[in-house]
């Protein structure tokens, strides 16, 4: 069983607040489950995107983790990434959406191995 969304969600502001980066909640999901979209705004006018990995990604030995794959392979404008989230919205209302500042760019997220 994988950790609540909203859980993860608070633990995961408070590793990117021990940082030093400021990090906030854009949009609440549903509590139990909601996919969590993680956007690093590198206030430069560019982003990344981060998105739950699929399914196939997910090691059977460690079900409370959560991995992500980014949606592009270096930053791009952030109004590409608010489009996507748009659409990822509108596709899943239950999606959450974090938006962390950092102009390096650091995430602390799992990635999906490439």
């Amino acid at each position: 069983m994988r950790l609540k969304s909203s859980i993860w969600v608070s633990a995961y502001l408070r590793r990117c607040q021990s940082e030093g980066i400021f990090g906030a909640v854009r949009r609440r999901g549903a509590e139990e489950a909601g996919a969590v979209f993680v956007k690093i705004a590198l206030m430069n006018g560019n982003a990344m995107l981060y998105a739950p990995a699929p399914q196939a990604v997910y090691d059977d030995s460690r079900p409370i983790e959560r991995v992500f794959v980014p949606s592009s392979s270096a930053p791009v404008a952030e109004q590409a990434v608010e489009e996507r989230l748009a659409k990822e919205v509108g596709f899943d209302p239950d999606a959450w959406i974090v938006e962390i500042e950092d102009r390096a760019g650091r995430h602390f997220l799992d990635l999906a191995p490439s």
